[in-house]
């Protein structure tokens, strides 16, 4: 049974945003085939996505190799997503569903119960489904898209601290939910902004091999069935 390409490029993916594949490294077919268990083909297929996405570059004389962001191009992104989250938080005011409404308040409620409890090992995966479901509910394709591989390139790029107050943060998380639920577009607009903003502030740029000493950079400017990361 021949492999789809999409779930070969999101396990190289998620690969590279692991750092299994270091910055800079060749992707060599026959090498990544026998990784995945799959033909080359499919691998090929996926690189040439992956590579639309920023995640790879082909280069003379060695093929397809993992990109190297440069520090701007990393700042980028969490400026993007500062313009981004909260247009999808005003679409998805308008446009969410009775299902988008129930999984939401249901993160919100469990992200608020162990934020309180203190257990936050779960907290990153709760955030991320919390939002790639707002993304969801804002109803556009292309934003969701968009806002997903964000996400998996800020990942990629950056570590992120733990948070010391996390019941601050699922507060506001319950803030944007309420204002999705009333469908007032502006007020999950101005939530969504300040909450995405200061969680930019606990982004670290990773380490490159050999490179310098990553600081913190504020918003001011195995198988292919293996699952995906959750951010």
């Amino acid at each position: 049974m021949r492999i789809p390409a999409h779930s070969v490029c999101t396990a190289i993916r998620d690969d590279i945003v692991a750092g299994v594949h270091e910055r800079g490294s060749r992707l060599t077919e026959e090498v990544l085939a026998r990784r995945y268990g799959v033909s080359r083909v499919p691998v090929r297929e996926a690189l040439r996505t992956l590579e639309a996405e920023g995640f790879v570059v082909t280069r003379r004389h060695a093929g397809a190799c993992v990109a190297e962001p440069t520090e701007q191009e990393a700042a980028d992104l969490l400026e993007m997503r500062l313009l981004l989250e909260p247009l999808g938080a005003a679409r998805a005011a308008q446009r969410r569903t009775d299902a988008h409404l129930k999984v939401l308040r249901g993160l919100v409620r469990l992200g608020q119960e162990r934020a309180r409890r203190g257990t936050s090992e779960d907290l990153r995966s709760l955030g991320g489904w919390f939002h790639e479901t707002l993304a969801q509910a804002a109803g556009s394709h292309a934003l969701t898209a968009t806002l997903t591989q964000l996400r998996h390139k800020i990942a990629w790029m950056y570590a992120v601290d733990a948070s010391p107050h996390p019941e601050e943060s699922w507060a506001e998380h319950g803030a944007i939910v309420d204002a999705v639920a009333r469908g007032d577009g502006e007020r999950a607009r101005a939530v969504t902004a300040l909450h995405t903003e200061r969680a930019s502030h606990a982004h670290r740029l990773r380490l490159a091999p050999g490179g310098p000493r990553a600081e913190r950079v504020r918003n001011s400017q195995h198988a292919v069935n293996t699952p995906s990361l959750r951010y």
